[in-house]
This record gives structure tokens, C-alpha cells and sequence, in this order.
């Protein structure tokens, strides 16, 4: 089964959709999840909890603003990012002290627009360097893992990412130095 008809199924709320997403893109999920989640359970459980939010946030995925995988990834990571923090509620009356955590529009407005020259940034990076740096920061993985899976070493990965990373800083009036 396709890309399209599972998020055909899920869309229209066929419980085959769940099972098709779960078949053909665990994996995916699994590896996303791995390097953000160290016990098994937890990752299990964290795969149920992005899945089951795919399947309700369905009406978010728009195929002209990105890839399904792009958008199944980024919905995953956050899930397994948000299960890492671990979830701290707070008796009713000490939250009333407790500043919203919700940036302000002008915060909001100044992320947005950091976020923009980082892409564009990273966009201008080769299509093998900018996977680098995703892998690393994005998808968290340990710099032994994406050696051993591109076939180098590991001082080899630190030493690329060390040069990105200074010319990212470099591209975005950053300190150049270290």
C-alpha cells in the first residue's frame, strides 16, 4: 500500500490507516524515536502516542508545504522530545505564579525570523552536509551512529560538524571563532 492511500485511510478515518501507518512507517517512527528515548517501553509507548497523533492531526498534513515523511518525522520527534522532558504538573495553586511559558508576539516574531535565516542558512549547505547536521541535531543521533551507517569514523563526523558548524555561525553573523 502507498503513501497516498494510507493517508487516504487515515483521513477518512479507516482504522486500516493506523494499522498501514503503523506497518509502513514504524520504522521510520522507531528511528526517530530511538536516539531521543533510551528505555523500550518508552519508545513503544512513544510510537503509540505519535502515532495516534498523526491520526488526529491529519488535517495539519498539507503534501504543498512538505513530504509526508518530513511531517511524520517532525510530528515523532516532538512527541518523543515532549516524553523525554517528562511531563510536570504542578499543583493548581503554585501555577498561578508561574509565567506562562508562551513566548510573546514580539519573541514569537524574532523566532520566526531567526528560524527563516537558519533555513535559508542551511538550504545553501550541499544536500550530503545539511543531511549532516540533521541527523546530528535534529534527529539527535550520536555521532558513533551516523559513522558507522555513512561508513566513517567518528572523529571523521565530529571534524565535518565542527567546519558546518562555523560556517552556519559565519553565514549567520555569529562568532566565527570555535
Amino acid at each position: 500500500m502507498g503513501e497516498s492511500e494510507i493517508i487516504q485511510l487515515i483521513r477518512d478515518r479507516d482504522h486500516r490507516g493506523m494499522d498501514q501507518l503503523l506497518l509502513h512507517f514504524g520504522p521510520l517512527m522507531r528511528y526517530v524515536i530511538a536516539p531521543i528515548l533510551s528505555d523500550g517501553r518508552d519508545r513503544e509507548e512513544c510510537l503509540s502516542e505519535a502515532a495516534m497523533r498523526a491520526w488526529d492531526n491529519i488535517q495539519q498534513f498539507d503534501p504543498v508545504r512538505g513530504s509526508w515523511k518530513g511531517w511524520l518525522t517532525v510530528l515523532t520527534r516532538n512527541t518523543a522530545l515532549n516524553r523525554a522532558r517528562g511531563r510536570r504538573d504542578t499543583p493548581g495553586e503554585l501555577t498561578e505564579n508561574i509565567p506562562s511559558p508562551a513566548p510573546t508576539p514580539e519573541e514569537a516574531l524574532l523566532r520566526q525570523e531567526r528560524l527563516a535565516e537558519l533555513y535559508r542558512a542551511l538550504s545553501a549547505l550541499s544536500d550530503r552536509d545539511r543531511a549532516l547536521i540533521y541527523r546530528k541535531y535534529f534527529y539527535m543521533q550520536s555521532t558513533d551512529q551516523i559513522a558507522r551507517e555513512l561508513g566513517t569514523t567518528p572523529r571523521a563526523v565530529e571534524g565535518r560538524l565542527y567546519r558546518l558548524k562555523k560556517q552556519l555561525r559565519a553565514r549567520l553573523g555569529g562568532d566565527s571563532h570555535g
